[in-house]
């Protein structure tokens, strides 16, 4: 039986991926789902804080003949959030997906955590996502006729292991993908979620790790092997695409199998 990206249903439409950026030449997971997108014909729009790194990962699109456009916004601010919608809408005509890639890391206890960093955490992992859904619903409604959110979150929302302000907000964003996927349903929307586990990112890599350490998360897997940025993205196509047509609500875990395993003691962020 012969495929192609054509039956995905992807070429064409326009993506707006936040948290696109990523150190150097790095392969994270928004510059990877960007990437991909953009290789099965979805024209991109790449959002970071930092201007300088979404520019890179357009680069990396335009090089390999794909189409993005970079912009700056601060997933935080109400406003950014409109203003990125809007680019991609005035850019291209419409808007079809949107990649929710933001996040912050939290390492203290309930006790140990200090209220401004929880509220903090639960702005940057939650509330940005709150935020680009909607207006980039509204979007989709009027210029797609529907479309396709992911949002992403980790295996620490699952199985908690400390980290609790961490941890409550990925559990967060699993919550709010399944009731958005409820409330916007019936305007042709599916609204997924992603769990990653160990993956080896320049968001992780940037602060050193060492060799045993990689060892350690490498073995927490039943694969005995780290994932990647790419692994994050090619389960992020897969989701936006019409393979996934009827999937919606879902948690999709990308982990190699560490949730199978016992508990998994490395103090590293998922």
């Amino acid at each position: 039986m012969k495929g192609s990206e054509e039956d995905a249903g992807l070429a064409g439409k326009v993506a707006l991926v936040s948290g696109g950026g990523a150190a150097g030449d790095g392969i994270g997971n928004g510059r990877a789902a960007a990437i991909l997108l953009a290789r099965a014909g979805v024209k991109v729009l790449v959002a970071d804080r930092d201007l300088g790194l979404a520019e890179r990962t357009v680069a990396m699109i335009t090089a390999e003949g794909g189409v993005a456009a970079a912009h700056a916004g601060d997933v935080t601010s109400e406003a950014d959030c409109g203003r990125l919608v809007d680019a991609a809408v005035d850019r291209w005509g419409r808007l079809d997906f949107l990649d929710n890639n933001v996040g912050i890391g939290s390492r203290g206890s309930v006790v140990d955590e200090k209220p401004e960093e929880y509220r903090r955490v639960m702005q940057v992992n939650v509330e940005s996502m709150f935020l680009l859904s909607k207006y980039a619903i509204p979007a989709m409604i009027k210029t797609a006729k529907g479309g396709a959110i992911v949002n992403i979150s980790s295996i620490s929302a699952l199985r908690p292991r400390g980290l609790t302000t961490y941890t409550t907000s990925k559990a967060a964003v699993i919550g709010l993908t399944q009731a958005m996927a409820v409330d916007h349903g019936r305007d042709n929307i599916r609204v997924n979620c992603i769990c990653p586990g160990p993956m080896y990112t320049p968001m992780v890599y940037a602060r050193g790790m060492s060799e045993a350490a990689r060892s350690q998360r490498a073995n927490a897997s039943v694969l005995k092997t780290e994932g990647t940025g790419w692994d994050v993205g090619h389960a992020v196509k897969f989701l936006l695409s019409n393979h996934a047509r009827y999937i919606t609500g879902q948690v999709l875990v990308v982990d190699g199998g560490v949730t199978l395993q016992g508990p998994e003691r490395d103090s590293r962020d998922h």
